[in-house]
C-alpha cells in the first residue's frame, strides 16, 4: 500500500529542515504515490527551502521563547493558542497516517494538535541535550529517535530508538580522489589542507580566529578552505590568496572533506553526524549563542571519548596554537581522533527513522 498521507515539522534552522526533508525523500522512495504535508513558522527559512525540495508548507504563527525579556514573550500564548487551532484545522483536512517531529517551536504545536486526534507521532532529536520543544512533546510521542547515548535523561525510555541523524548522501560513502577534491579549490596536491567551517550564515568568532592566525597557520605549512558563511562574505572575502581559499558557501561539501586532513567546525548536529562519517581529526569550537548551550554539549559527547577536540570561544586566545599545534605535531592523536570518530558513524540514520516510522502505520 502507497497511499499514506504524512505530515511533517521542524523548522527555524537548518538543522530541524533538512533533516526532516531527507525522512521525507525516503519515506518517498519508498511510497512514490504517497502525500506530504510540511508544517513550519510562516515567517522563518523552511517556508523557502521545503518548497525548493519540492513539498508543501502551511505556516503557523509561532515563534520561540526569547531568552531575554521581551515584549515578544508576552505573545507567546497567544501564539501557541493560535497554532495548535490552526494545525487542528490541517489534520483535520489532510488526515495524517503518521506525524514526525524533527525539532524546533514550529513543530510544538502540530505534534500536539496530531496526539490529541491520536495520529501517531514520532519525534527525531538530533542533539545530545533534548530541545524544550522535544521534552515537552515526548510523553505523548509514540516513538523518539535519537543520535546520542543516555537520552533517557529526557525520555521515556521505552519510547527511544537511538538511529543516529539524516546525512546528506554524497557523504555515507566518501569516495573522493583527492587531488581532484584539492584541484576543485585550486589548491595543491601532498600539501597539508585545513577546512573551516561555520555553518551556513557563518561563525563569527571562528572568522576572527582565522584571520588573526593567518600567518601561524602559514607556519605550520597549511593551505586553507574557509567557508566563512553568508553573512560575512563582504568581510572576509579579500582574506583570501593562492593557498587560502575563502567562499561563503561551499557546493561540493564532499570535496571540501574529501580534501582535508584537519576540520576545525561548529558543533550543530547535523555537522557533528556529517564529521563522524568523515573520520578526520577535528577542532569543534562550539557556538555558545543557542538554546541550551547544545553545541557545546554534543562537542562534549564527542571528546569524552576521545573522539574530537573542542576549545570554547572564550579560550581561543589563549590556547588555539598549543591546542591545534600540539594536534599537527602528533600523528597518533591524528590517528586516534580519526578512528574514534568513525567509530561513531550512524550511515543509515534516515533509513532506521523511517523503519519507525513504518511500524507505525496502520
Amino acid at each position: 500500500m502507497g497511499n499514506y498521507r504524512f505530515i511533517l515539522s521542524g523548522g527555524g534552522t537548518g538543522g530541524h529542515i533538512y533533516p526532516a526533508i531527507a525522512i521525507a525523500d525516503e519515506l518517498k522512495r519508498r511510497h512514490p504515490s504517497a502525500e506530504f504535508l510540511f508544517v513550519g513558522a510562516k515567517d522563518r527559512m523552511e517556508m523557502e527551502k521545503v518548497p525548493a525540495a519540492g513539498y508543501d508548507i502551511k505556516g503557523l504563527w509561532i515563534s520561540g521563547l526569547q531568552r531575554k525579556l521581551s515584549l515578544k514573550n508576552l505573545l507567546f500564548p497567544l501564539k501557541v493558542i493560535s497554532s495548535v487551532l490552526r494545525s487542528r484545522g490541517i489534520l483535520r483536512q489532510f488526515k495524517p497516517h503518521v506525524a514526525i517531529g524533527t525539532g524546533g517551536f514550529a513543530s510544538g504545536p502540530l505534534l500536539r494538535a496530531a496526539s490529541g486526534k491520536k495520529v501517531p507521532t514520532v519525534l527525531q532529536e538530533q542533539n545530545s541535550f533534548a530541545g524544550i520543544t522535544n521534552k515537552w512533546l515526548a510523553s505523548k510521542a509514540h516513538r523518539i529517535c535519537v543520535a546520542y547515548d543516555k537520552m533517557d535523561r529526557f525520555f521515556p525510555k521505552d519510547k527511544i530508538v537511538k538511529t543516529g541523524n539524516p546525512v546528506r548522501k554524497d557523504l555515507i560513502e566518501l569516495k573522493v580522489d583527492t587531488a581532484n577534491a584539492l584541484a576543485h579549490f585550486g589548491l595543491q596536491p601532498g600539501q597539508t589542507t585545513l577546512h573551516v567551517l561555520g555553518g551556513r550564515l557563518g561563525a563569527r568568532r571562528i572568522n576572527q580566529l582565522i584571520k588573526v592566525e593567518k600567518e601561524y597557520l602559514e607556519s605550520l605549512g597549511l593551505q586553507v578552505i574557509w567557508q566563512c558563511g553568508k553573512l560575512y562574505e563582504s568581510t572576509y572575502k579579500n582574506s583570501g590568496s593562492e593557498s587560502r581559499k575563502v567562499m561563503p558557501f561551499i557546493q561540493r561539501m564532499d570535496y571540501a572533506y574529501g580534501a582535508a586532513d584537519f576540520i576545525i567546525s561548529r558543533a550543530g548536529a547535523s555537522s557533528v553526524s556529517e564529521l563522524c562519517l568523515i573520520g578526520k581529526p577535528v577542532l569543534f569550537i562550539p557556538s555558545p549563542n543557542v538554546a541550551e548551550d547544545h553545541q557545546t554539549k554534543n562537542a562534549d559527547a564527542l571528546v569524552s571519548k576521545a573522539a574530537a577536540l573542542m576549545l570554547k570561544e572564550t579560550e581561543l586566545d589563549n590556547e588555539f596554537q598549543n591546542a591545534f599545534g600540539a594536534l599537527m605535531s602528533s600523528e597518533s592523536q591524528q590517528e586516534t581522533l580519526g578512528q574514534n570518530i568513525k567509530k561513531l558513524a550512524l550511515p543509515k540514520a534516515t533509513e532506521h527513522i523511517v523503519d519507525e516510522i513504518e511500524r507505525l502505520l496502520v
